[in-house]
């Protein structure tokens, strides 16, 4: 039997057993194309989404989900593939689960409403967001007393002059409560809609271990990935070198607000702290390297092949590269200036990208490290089974 003959027996099979889950249409396209990979395997080595498949003959909607959130959307299968457009199966395995992922976000959200709002704007929701939270802030501070507004404040404490603590602090505690809420419930909707099978402490190890080193992003299912594919057929690991710096300038950000929260309520000193602080420096590392990665991943989006970009999740991509950027930018910048006048506009700025930025967190790219963490620990666990 051939790969023809066998891809149609296949898609007739799975007709007939799913045509009670019809209405995506990257659904359909994730299971046509899924059904011809599975009669080739030329790629099963590529990244862990081919192994995956061959475990499974027919693709439901939660299967085609997992699938989709195990793809780092690399393009090196695409390359490889002579299945890929202009042939007839017009075969594009990183698009098609790009699209496919990108319906994951909107179908698990929660509140729903706002995962499908921000799926078919998530750019322009973005910028309006920060723009009116900034300009909310801003317009607030500034009205209530101009003087203190504009004027120079120097010292621990300084920032509450302008704003106090409890505003301050109060707000973001209510963003974090709805955020860690979304978070949960999205994740859960995840997990139980895919029908994730936890295999134990050594697949969570595993996830683990392929998260922090994107072990799959480059198309090298052993190590040794040959990076990711360009236009111009030239492969580079740049992406995977930007993704780390941006997850670890993030995460040396959050250590720095966590010291700052210990500072604060245990030690009883008040932000600014000097320069050369431990939180200041955290802060502003941190930021540095969030800019130099968030800067790097929005050339490199720009880089990838058109032909393996899915224009729809485009808007989602580069809001949330964009607030990243921003939200560490202003940060530095407030560094810079608070010692100045300017330091309750900068501050206002900054504030409004922060809050903005937290709460469009739950319906942004971030949620795909949540559901691929969950896809990776349920593949682990497959492979430990097989």
């Amino acid at each position: 039997m051939n790969l023809v003959d066998l891809a149609q027996q296949n898609s007739s099979l799975t007709d007939q057993n799913h045509g009670d889950l019809e209405g995506h249409a990257s659904h359909e396209e994730t299971r046509r194309i899924m059904q011809i990979c599975n009669a080739c395997r030329y790629c099963e080595g590529y990244c862990a989404v081919f192994p995956a498949m061959e475990r499974r003959r027919e693709f439901s909607l939660s299967d085609t989900a997992y699938l989709a959130n195990l793809c780092h959307n690399c393009g090196a299968c695409y390359h490889a593939c002579q299945y890929a457009p202009p042939h007839e199966f017009a075969v594009n395995v990183p698009q098609t689960l790009a699209e496919r992922r990108i319906d994951s976000y909107a179908d698990y959200a929660w509140p729903p409403a706002m995962g499908r709002v921000f799926e078919k704007n998530g750019f322009l929701v973005s910028l309006v967001m920060v723009i009116s939270l900034s300009l909310a802030v801003g317009l607030m501070l500034a009205m209530i007393n101009p003087a203190l507004f504009w004027g120079v404040h120097i010292g621990e404490g300084a920032f509450y002059k302008i704003m106090p603590h409890t505003v301050m602090a109060g707000i973001p505690l209510a963003i974090t409560a709805f955020v860690i809420v979304s978070f949960i419930l999205s994740w859960r909707q995840y997990w139980r809609a895919t029908g994730i099978k936890f295999g134990g402490i050594s697949a969570l190890f595993d996830a683990f271990s392929a998260s922090a080193s994107l072990r799959y992003l480059g198309g090298d299912n052993a190590g040794g990935s040959p990076g990711c594919p360009s236009s111009d057929d030239r492969s580079s690991n740049a992406r995977k070198y930007y993704h780390h710096l941006t997850f670890y300038g993030f995460m040396m950000c959050f250590a720095s607000t966590s010291l700052g929260t210990i500072y604060h309520y245990f030690l009883g000193r008040e932000a600014p702290y000097g320069y050369f602080e431990l939180p200041v420096l955290l802060g502003t590392i941190g930021g540095i390297i969030l800019c130099i990665g968030t800067a790097g991943l929005w050339i490199e989006k720009r880089r990838m092949d058109p032909a393996v970009r899915s224009w729809r999740s485009l808007g989602m991509d580069y809001a949330f590269i964009g607030l990243l950027f921003w939200v560490s930018l202003t940060g530095l910048i407030l560094l810079a200036l608070r010692e100045t006048s300017w330091m309750g506009l900068t501050l206002a700025i900054h504030l409004g990208f922060v809050y903005g930025f937290f709460l469009v967190l739950p319906f942004s790219k971030f949620v795909h490290g949540l559901y691929r963490f969950a896809a990776l620990i349920q593949s682990a666990s497959e492979s430990k089974s097989h």
